[in-house]
């Protein structure tokens, strides 16, 4: 008789275990590295754009700027450089020029709206072709301060906000020394310094 095999032993099945959330999700990768690592280049940029324009303005910006006005001031209020005109050579060598600029020097004003918190100070040199500026200036400063005054506090915040506010505030100027002299006197206006705080 042939020998009865026994079928071979079978394991038996292991015990289900219910799947869990936690079970179904693959494991997390250790990360290689500091999260702070991915933030490093933001933070650098962020220190590092306001540093640099910082320095752009001061050790360029500011340099060339004060040496184009310190330029204009000792020409008389005329442009220099490769734009301006040339000048006239039938002056004689001794011949002075006359004066035609005149100086507003830390012209202190509140703008208006801001209830006396918030101000304006300026700097500013007044030219213009006429020889008698100078003269007509100082004969008529408080007048003429006065009238910059009013110019000036009527201005709120927003309107020095405005792209090419101070090249309105120029023509108001501008327009305004002439009313108060009765003639044209005044042409240009070239700011040293402008505040607004």
């Amino acid at each position: 008789m042939a020998a009865k095999t026994d079928p071979p032993a079978q394991k038996p099945p292991a015990e289900a275990k219910p799947e869990t959330p936690e079970a179904a999700a693959p494991e997390p990768k250790p990360s290689h590295g500091s999260p702070l690592l991915a933030w490093l280049p933001l933070a650098i940029v962020l220190v590092a754009a306001p540093a640099l324009t910082w320095a752009v303005a001061q050790f360029v910006l500011l340099p060339r700027l004060e040496a184009r006005l310190a330029a204009t001031a000792a020409d008389g209020g005329h442009e220099s450089g490769p734009a301006a005109p040339a000048k006239s050579e039938s002056k004689k060598e001794g011949e002075a020029s006359p004066a035609t600029t005149f100086e507003f020097s830390n012209v202190v004003v509140n703008l208006a709206g801001t209830m006396g918190t918030r101000y304006l100070k300026t700097s500013f040199i007044v030219t213009g072709t006429d020889t008698k500026l100078r003269q007509d200036f100082e004969a008529n400063k408080p007048k003429l301060l006065d009238v910059t005054l009013n110019v000036l506090s009527s201005l709120t915040l927003s309107d020095l906000e405005e792209a090419g506010a101070k090249n309105v505030i120029r023509e108001k100027l501008v327009v305004a020394y002439n009313q108060a002299l009765g003639r044209t006197a005044a042409e240009q206006i070239y700011f040293s310094d402008f505040v607004v705080q």
